[in-house]
């Protein structure tokens, strides 16, 4: 099993990726990292990771799921086409897709939220309604190949569901 997760440049949200990859890792599962280009990123606590692809790099053939992980940072592809082309290539394909905190949005940006129940920061609430969705105040929600969290304290169970989903 190999997944990607994209990350922002800056900002991204440092609990929600790196305890997400542990999870992930303990079961076996290849992780890569990408943002909008190759190299360092700095999440907003400080912990910096490598992208390893861009965006563009990236083959939804390679992978079985992908992965968008929040942080403000993650506001810079609400509206980008490259990342919500991802979200819905991934989807077509009937791979899973999976978003944590405000990154939820990226997924309803890209239409394929309709009738999903999901959890995400509640910020986005409004804009997930908007575009079909069922809103959860849960940590963690999976509604078929759509996994969602609401924030860097259930970035742990988020991985786990991922894992579990997976195997």
């Amino acid at each position: 099993m190999k997944v990607v997760f994209v990350i922002a440049k800056h900002y991204f949200r440092d609990e929600e990726l790196f305890h997400t990859l542990e999870e992930l890792k303990k079961n076996g599962i290849d992780c890569v990292i990408a943002s909008s280009e190759k190299g360092d990123c700095i999440g907003s606590m400080g912990k910096k990771a490598v992208a390893e692809l861009s965006l563009e790099e990236i083959n939804s053939g390679e992978f079985n799921a992908v992965i968008f992980v929040g942080g403000s940072g993650a506001s810079v592809y609400f509206e980008n086409e490259v990342a919500l082309d991802l979200a819905r290539s991934f989807f077509i394909e009937g791979k899973l897709v999976a978003a944590i905190c405000i990154a939820p949005s990226i997924l309803a940006n890209a239409g394929i939220l309709k009738g999903k129940t999901i959890s995400a920061f509640p910020s986005e609430e409004k804009n997930l309604l908007e575009k079909g969705a069922f809103y959860s105040k849960n940590p963690v929600e999976v509604d078929g190949q759509i996994i969602t969290a609401n924030g860097p304290g259930a970035a742990r169970e988020f991985g786990k569901k991922i894992s579990e989903s997976l195997a």
